[in-house]
């Protein structure tokens, strides 16, 4: 008895290790937001201080099809899949906004002068409020957003050109239709 009373910890330690290490080749992806089609929930950010372009609010997502990236100066992937959204701006023609995440507006705006910046509207959500209602797990997220404001598309994690190719390219035609 005194065995078994020892042993069932390791046990439990073992099967909670595999059950950790089956989910981890999970695509993160793969994870369905609840907002899929919701409209877009309420918010108003204001723009970072002298970025050029304005900051955005529910209302503005509304008249065209939309991309929506969640991103913030401290993210490699955001680094890593920054060249993608310029090039998504040319062949989508779509409209692209950012939601900086967690960013002094110095940081900010020195990422996007090195590295471009793509989008049509950045809004600054420093407190991660936005981040939050829009469901976001963290940064680099990616939504496409109809013309109506429903959130119709979700991706989680950096963009790769696979993805954009396989998911993003068919999520904003969809969205057009």
């Amino acid at each position: 008895m005194r065995y078994v009373l020892f042993a069932l910890p390791l046990l439990l330690l073992v099967a909670l290790v595999a059950i950790f290490a089956s989910s981890m080749d999970r695509d993160p992806s793969l994870v369905r937001s609840v907002l899929i089609d919701k409209p877009a929930p309420a918010f108003a950010m204001e723009a970072v201080p002298e970025l050029g372009v304005p900051g955005f609010d529910t209302a503005a997502l509304k008249g065209e099809v939309t991309v929506v990236n969640v991103f913030a100066s401290w993210c490699l992937p955001c680094r890593a899949e920054h060249p993608l959204l310029e090039a998504l701006k040319d062949v989508a023609k779509v409209r692209l906004f950012g939601i900086n995440q967690s960013d002094a507006p110095e940081n900010a705006r020195a990422f996007l002068a090195e590295l471009g910046n793509p989008y049509d509207a950045v809004g600054a959500d420093r407190d991660r409020r936005v981040s939050i209602d829009w469901g976001v797990y963290g940064v680099p997220e990616t939504f496409v957003v109809n013309a109506d404001g429903i959130i119709t598309f979700k991706h989680v994690g950096p963009l790769t050109p696979q993805a954009v190719t396989d998911h993003l390219m068919p999520a904003i035609e969809k969205a057009r239709l």
